[in-house]
Formats: structure tokens, sequence, C-alpha cells
């Protein structure tokens, strides 16, 4: 059989450090990331409202709570699977409950039905992203791991800059049940753009039950814990933004909502066109300290703020800081992954994820309580968990400690 490289099929060949980088399938890879992203991102600045006309006001932290915990939970599995029967069938997976969801939102008319709605919705994001990352970095040499891992971020900023955005005009427009099939739809042409990629796991198998059972096999990769305990005060502050940034925006007289996301994404996008290279040249810690520093004045300016003018740029810097630290701490874990176990390492950096997450958004729905007042404290909160973890990074970078 012919071996060459015109025989192997275009997504499953290993790309060179030299020559080209970006084909075909990172395009799919990417298009699909888009969709993925705006189909669950529209739904986060009109969620509390719409919760809140059912009359579960008290449960808004639920919003994000339950869908990280089931994202949290899903990590235990989606990386195993991911690095034993393939990565492209945990984006498949991904993409169709965010699709399900999606039409679900419609009919789940009770409190009880939208949290286990919202529960279920979590299982996507366990699942795809673990996956996407992992088919993108057997991909990429690892010399430009920072800069591919950077530009597959800005694939993800992309949809949820332009979610957000679409979800606010069709709900104020149209009706809140129109951005749901939105959703729906965005969903399923996700699910299509990965259908076409070949599987980049060599020797991938059919998924097996002992897969399921979180007894069998490891469900963490240690190695990765490095990065997983720098992101969990970043996965903190998201929580927080994620749950009261929206009351946050309508109190400063904000009327599409989801623009104010558009904000912090657009300065996202901005930033991991460069970070994820820079991480790649000066190393991991050195660009997490930087991050982390942005994302404490960040916050402090959202806390701070009782203008749009000041929102906006706090916005902003908060935006510069996720540019930073996200495609940063990809990479990091995928350097400090095991053999054979990139997926489940990123699996393990993504739990940290979902926990600040959990955390962030549960504790700040319980103190907020629709008090605009008692807004600056959580913003603030979230800016002291970024400055100790800014001053926990000094150390090891004065020990030469760069990754």
């Amino acid at each position: 059989m012919d071996a060459s490289p015109s025989s192997t099929p275009l997504s499953a060949r290993p790309i060179e450090p030299e020559g080209k980088v970006y084909d075909r399938a990172f395009y799919l890879l990417c298009g699909g990331t888009v969709l993925f992203m705006a189909s669950f991102g529209m739904l986060l600045p009109e969620l509390p409202a719409h919760l809140a006309q059912m009359g579960g006001e008290q449960y808004l932290g639920g919003i994000v709570g339950m869908f990280a915990l089931a994202a949290f939970l899903s990590r235990f599995l989606s990386g195993r699977i991911a690095d034993k029967a393939g990565r492209r069938k945990v984006m498949l997976i991904g993409s169709a409950v965010t699709a399900v969801a999606g039409f679900g939102y419609i009919v789940a008319t009770s409190i009880v039905a939208f949290l286990a709605l919202r529960f279920f919705h979590g299982l996507s994001t366990g699942f795809r992203p673990t996956g996407t990352s992992a088919m993108l970095t057997d991909r990429i040499p690892k010399n430009r791991r920072g800069e591919a891992l950077g530009y597959l971020g800005v694939a993800g900023n992309a949809g949820m800059a332009s979610g957000p955005a679409l979800g606010s005009w069709l709900t104020v427009e149209w009706g809140i049940e129109w951005m749901f099939l939105a959703s729906a739809v965005l969903g399923i042409v996700s699910l299509l753009f990965t259908w076409p990629l070949e599987e980049t796991l060599p020797d991938a198998r059919a998924v097996r039950a002992a897969d399921l059972n979180p007894f069998k096999g490891p469900l963490i990769d240690p190695q990765a814990w490095p990065a997983a305990v720098v992101l969990l005060p970043i996965a903190l502050a998201f929580g927080v933004y994620l749950t009261i940034t929206p009351d946050f925006v309508d109190h400063l007289g904000y009327v599409y909502k989801g623009s104010f996301n558009t904000i912090i994404v657009v300065s996202s996008i901005s930033m991991r066109f460069i970070a994820g290279r820079m991480s790649d040249r000066y190393g991991r810690i050195p660009m997490m300290l930087a991050g982390t520093i942005l994302l404490f004045v960040g916050m402090a300016l959202l806390g701070a703020a009782e203008t749009k003018t000041v929102a906006t740029i706090g916005g902003l810097v908060y935006g510069a800081s996720i540019g930073i630290n996200m495609p940063t701490v990809f990479a990091w874990t995928a350097d400090l992954a095991q053999p054979g176990r990139i997926a489940l390492a990123l699996g393990t950096m993504l739990m940290a994820l979902e926990i600040g997450i959990g955390i962030g958004a549960v504790a700040s729905g319980m103190h907020f309580e629709g008090d605009v007042a008692r807004l600056p404290e959580l913003y603030y909160m979230a800016a002291a968990g970024a400055l100790l973890t800014s001053l926990a990074l000094i150390p090891p970078l004065l020990m030469g400690k760069r990754s």
C-alpha cells in the first residue's frame, strides 16, 4: 500500500513544523467551534431574566452552576473516551447535545425542567472542547502548539461574540423562543462541520462499556495539576462574570445586554492572535503571570464602574486577560501531559475550569439575590483571587521556570 503523504487522509496527516500548518481540516475544526460556542453562548445574557419570569430568581446561580456541574462530571469520561475511542466521537456528542438542548428550552416551562435541561446542556461542553483541543494538538507540532490553540480560541471567541449579540437581538425583536430555535440550528450546523473530519487518534476503536465506568481506568492525569490549579481562580472569576454581568449591564442601561459580552470577546480575540505565539516563545508561566495581572485589573475596574465608559475599559482589560490565559493554559496542559494521555490531561485541566465556574456562579448568585449594590463586592472578590494567583506565579518565575 502506498504510504506517501498524498495517500494519507488530509485531517489525519501529521503536520510538520515548517510549511503549511493550517489546512481544510483546521478550518472545519474552527468553523465547528464558532458555531458550537455561538449556540450555547447566545443564551447566557437572556436566561437570568427568563428564569426570573418563571419565578426562579433565587435559583439564578443554577443557570451557570448546573451547566458547570454537568460539564465537570462528564469530563471524567470525555478525556478517557477521546484517548481510547477517538477525538471525533466526543466532538459529535457535544454538538448533538447542544442542538437537542436548544429545542428543549422551548418546552421547558417549569423551574425544575429548566434546571434539569441546564444540567443536560452542560454535557456538551464536557465533551466538545476536550475532543477539539486533543484533535488539534494531534495535528500541530509542539513548537507551534500555543499559536494554533490561540487561533482555535479566536474561533471560540468569535462564537461567543456573535452568539450573545444575536441572542439578545432575537429575544428583543422576535421573542425568546426564536433565540432557543436559533441555538438548536447552530448546534446542528456545528455537527455537520464535524462529520467530515477524519479521526486523528491512531488505532481508535469503538466506545466500550468500560469507558463509561468511572471505576475502571484513570479518570485524571496528575501531570496536569499545575495548569489546573492556576486555572481555578481564573475560572472562578468567569463564573462570577457570567452570573452577575447581565444584571450589571442592565443596571448601566444597556438595551441589548449581549453587546457588552461582545466588547469582552473582541478584546480577547485581539489578544489571542499574539498570546499563543508569545507563550511558545517566552514560556507558559510568564504569560500566565501577565494574564492574571490583567484579570485582577479588569475585575477591579468592573467593580468600581459606575458608568458605561469605565465598564467598557474594565471589559476590554478583562477580555485581554482571557485572550492570554486560555490558549496559554491549554498549551501548558498539553506540554505536561503523559504520552497517550493528552485528552485525559485536557479533561483534568478543564475540570478545574468547571469547578471554578460553578463555585463562582453559585456563590455570586447566592450573595447577589437581585441587589445591585452587592455587585462591586463580587467583582472585587474575583479580583482578589486573580491577585493571589499572580503572586503565586512569581516564585517559580524567579527560579527560572517558564513552563
